[in-house]
């Protein structure tokens, strides 16, 4: 009897689920947070001391749809563990992270217990948000590794290593201080949550500092890139320009006291941008790798320019 086998297709597709999944409860988890409902399931595991599931209340409903999402999230990093062991020409590192990401969802349903355990503790907040950030990342390179390798992706020595990890690391910041500027303002998930005694005028010049910062190195770098591969190119133009709508979406929403909806939207956004920064080091590192060979990607007239 042959045994059932997983397609490279099939498991591209498994993979973008997980991430796709990944992605959403995000988004679905700063609107707990943005509706005040991150204490409308006062108890964990169960919602109350009464109900294992409990929508009785507007928030209550809210945060349990949040949970049981979770659901759908575990069940689709479990699929991708399960068929990287079916795939025709196993590879051992699509296992390795694959594992890693129902390690890391484990993780957070023991962080989201601490975060309702202790009423939304902004330490255990800003853990929560980091590492769904590290989750998308293995999800993403997952999803990489996942298809047949790249052709379009050159050999080549002279990407510039250090400015791509100085962005990577102001990227970071950018994203660690964004939190800190979260846990201080008004949308903690609830009225009495407790939240950070800075000054919400000082930590927000601050991430804007990290984030002007992140955005100058992320155009030195296309300015250094320009015209040599477009390859990588289009990934830092992309990155970019997800950055730039995340700057003006930041900027409008300070000046505008802070609105629910477009904090929603500066999440969803801070999640891309962390996606397509992780793409941007991803490819960087997959082009490094390959052994180097001569590629002409322009032609005899750019090539006078």
């Amino acid at each position: 009897m042959n045994k059932w086998t997983v397609s490279v297709i099939a498991y591209r597709r498994i993979t973008l689920g997980a991430l796709v999944a990944l992605y959403t409860i995000v988004v679905t988890g700063a609107l707990v947070r943005l509706t005040g409902s991150g204490l409308g399931c006062a108890d964990w595991p169960r919602c109350s001391q009464e109900r294992l599931i409990d929508v009785s209340t507007g928030h209550g409903a809210i945060e349990q749809v949040n949970r049981l999402f979770t659901g759908v999230v575990a069940a689709s990093v479990i699929l991708a563990v399960l068929a990287s062991v079916r795939l025709a020409v196993r590879r051992r590192v699509l296992t390795n992270l694959a594992v890693g990401l129902v390690i890391g969802v484990l993780a957070q349903v023991l962080i989201g217990g601490i975060v309702v355990l202790t009423g939304l503790n902004p330490w255990a907040n800003m853990a929560h948000f980091l590492v769904s950030m590290l989750l998308l990342g293995n999800a993403l390179i997952l999803h990489r590794l996942a298809g047949p390798r790249d052709a379009a992706a050159p050999s080549v020595g002279w990407l510039p290593v250090r400015l791509i990890g100085a962005t990577a690391i102001l990227g970071l910041a950018a994203v660690v201080t964004g939190t800190v500027v979260t846990a201080t303002g008004p949308h903690a998930g609830d009225e009495e949550a407790v939240r950070f005694g800075f000054s919400i005028y000082q930590v927000t010049r601050v991430h804007g500092s990290t984030v002007i910062a992140t955005l100058a190195a992320m155009g030195l770098l296309l300015w250094k890139t320009r015209g040599r591969e477009r390859y990588f190119e289009s990934r830092i133009a992309r990155l970019m320009g997800i950055a730039s709508l995340q700057v003006v979406v930041g900027y409008v929403q300070y000046l505008a006291d802070v609105p629910a909806l477009l904090v929603a939207v500066h999440v969803a956004l801070a999640s891309g941008v962390w996606l397509s920064l992780v793409d941007v080091v991803y490819c960087a590192w997959t082009m490094r790798s390959r052994p180097v060979t001569r590629h002409i990607d322009r032609s005899p007239a750019q090539s006078l320019r």
